[in-house]
């Protein structure tokens, strides 16, 4: 379906990758990995045709039909939810809006003139409509929406009324609904709760085209992909397998790399220790040279690349009372909708817990009534003796300031801590060098 062919990208003097080759069949399910900035943003724009190669071919079908979701889905508003989801199914979006205009005019007397030939477009407009399936697009919306996690409150509102993480749903529903020949989806489960990354999962195996995406969730990898690509240091290789085996393939893999990389450079060290030990004796001079000649000859491996490990500590902190969160006779409701009624619940110092429910059942309104961003409607949230809290929300990009850098806003929540300290917690995080300078909205 698809072939890369000896393609090479670089920007500036950045090489993403040289050489790459690979190929996606018909139904594949792809999975793209690699180091953040490898390139993966990259394949996909290649494939629709947003940049070119430096050099390569790039070989797919002409009638091929590609969707592509990524993570930038613009400013939706001014349509219903269920309205923009529809407009992504693209030949069969376009029929209906004009079925719609003709069956205005054929409705207007003062278009009388106009009513035969919009009858016969009318027709044809209709029979291409249905082919594609047209009047099962909307019940196809509905049910891709409430997979995804939408209620049917939500489907009939604007939605420019929705928050950023519920915009990226909508926007995946579109490709979803669309039904291309191969989707591309660069981190899909991005935003989705446990429930809607099932649905999606189920769907996206059911899917009779082929799928290449992109997922930092190595569940959804073993579980939807059968074929891994990946891309390092400017190369591109092929594993025939889920995450495990590709994982378990390039530890193989690197193994050979390094003892094939270390027995050259033994070669190599006895050679040239041969070489300067004898390079005085004219007895020896012949093989000197000869020595000399065949180490000119030799390919040099290049040293194997080494996966770097990230470390963070979290420091320990202070010991707090034996009760950590108190919560007692909490409730909240939105309108007639009663999201908590009577919540009792303790957390011991140390416990882990995990808030668990289906779509809407409350779990992070509870989480910010305890962290206090959110004011219950009866009841009380103890925080105990010593204890200091950390919030993580759902949305973290809406308490961020988008217009300072990321070394201003580590400043800000942390404004006592020293500036390595700050440089070595980004670092930590994967931000190095001058990539603290960047605004938090590039990124």
């Amino acid at each position: 379906m698809i072939a890369f062919n000896s393609v090479t990208k670089q920007y500036g003097g950045q090489v993403l990758f040289v050489d790459a080759s690979f190929q996606v069949n018909p139904g594949e399910k792809v999975g793209l990995v690699g180091p953040n900035g490898a390139g993966k943003t990259t394949i996909f724009r290649l494939l629709i045709g947003a940049e070119v190669p430096d050099d390569g071919t790039i070989e797919k079908p002409r009638r091929l039909t590609l969707g592509y979701f990524d993570q930038n889905v613009g400013d939706l508003r001014g349509r219903s939810v269920l309205a923009e989801t529809v407009s992504g199914a693209g030949e069969v979006a376009e029929l209906g809006e004009e079925l719609k205009r003709l069956e205005a005019l054929m409705a207007d007397p003062e278009q009388a003139a106009e009513l035969d030939r919009a009858i016969a477009r009318y027709g044809e407009v209709q029979a291409r409509f249905q082919e594609l399936g047209g009047y099962e697009v909307e019940a196809r919306a509905h049910t891709i929406l409430a997979g995804l996690g939408l209620g049917e409150t939500q489907i009939g509102d604007d939605v420019g009324h929705l928050s950023g993480g519920w915009k990226m749903r909508v926007a995946l529903a579109k490709i979803l609904l669309l039904r291309p020949d191969m989707l591309l989806l660069d981190e899909p489960t991005n935003y989705l709760d446990i429930e809607s990354i099932l649905w999606l999962e189920a769907f996206l195996r059911d899917y009779p085209g082929s799928v290449i995406m992109t997922s930092h969730d190595r569940d959804v990898c073993n579980r939807v992909v059968k074929k891994i690509i990946e891309i390092d240091g400017g190369q591109v290789r092929s594993y025939s397998g889920n995450y495990d085996f590709y994982e378990q393939a390039r530890a193989l893999e690197a193994a050979r790399r390094e003892a094939e990389y270390e027995r050259q450079q033994a070669m190599l060290a006895k050679e040239l220790r041969f070489i300067d030990r004898f390079r005085a004796q004219a007895a020896k001079a012949a093989q000197v040279q000869s020595r000399v000649k065949k180490l000119d000859k030799i390919d040099r491996i290049e040293p194997p690349r080494r996966l770097v490990e990230k470390h963070f500590d979290f420091r320990r902190p202070a010991r707090s009372g034996d009760d950590a969160v108190k919560v007692a006779k909490l409730r909240k409701a939105y309108g007639e909708k009663v999201v908590h009624a009577g919540i009792d619940l303790l957390v011991r110092r140390g416990e882990r817990w995990a808030v668990m429910g289906e779509n809407g059942a409350g779990k992070t309104t509870l989480l910010k009534m305890i962290a206090g961003v959110l004011t219950p409607d009866a009841g009380e949230v103890t925080i105990g003796a010593a204890v200091t809290m950390g919030y993580f929300a759902q949305h973290q990009l809406e308490q961020l300031d988008v217009q300072a850098t990321v070394l201003e806003e580590l400043q800000a929540h942390a404004p006592t801590a020293g500036l390595g300290v700050l440089r070595n917690l980004a670092g930590a995080f994967g931000f190095h060098g001058d990539d603290v300078e960047k605004p938090v909205r590039v990124l």
